[in-house]
């Protein structure tokens, strides 16, 4: 069963905290095996000095592989992170940001994806994660 870019929408808006949220991530693509999702610029998730907070990319980094891991189940499952290892490689400045996360193995009980984060209008990588997933459900 495929996922369509409406119904993860509404899986990000009915599964995740209002905080979350309020990052304003959406959803662009999916595919059997990743999600890419966008980080819209926001002054309001800059740090000091003008680049976006890591915790941001942190945040948009796992959102993204719980969408990926939904559109290859066909449907949200129950989920939680158990492990996020992230490298920041290069500052965010006034852009939006493309989260592509990729699944390398989604089995019964775990999933697990790399996710990189790419400023629009570069081809840089600026954070790349990985992370580890239970399946819940």
């Amino acid at each position: 069963m495929n996922l369509t870019l409406a119904e993860a929408e509404k899986i990000l808006s009915a599964n995740f905290a209002p905080w979350v949220l309020e990052l304003g991530l959406s959803v662009q693509e999916l595919s059997e095996r990743g999600a890419v999702l966008r980080l819209p610029w926001s002054d309001r998730l800059a740090r000091e000095g003008g680049a976006l907070s890591g915790q941001a990319l942190m945040a948009a980094a796992d959102t993204a592989t719980v969408i990926a891991v939904s559109a290859a189940r066909g449907a949200f499952v129950p989920m939680t992170t158990v492990q996020q290892s992230t490298s920041f490689q290069r500052a965010v400045t006034e852009a939006n940001v493309t989260v592509e996360a990729v699944l390398t193995k989604l089995g019964r009980r775990m999933a697990f994806a790399d996710i990189t984060m790419t400023a629009e209008g570069s081809e840089e990588i600026a954070a790349r994660a990985s992370a580890v997933y239970a399946l819940l459900g």
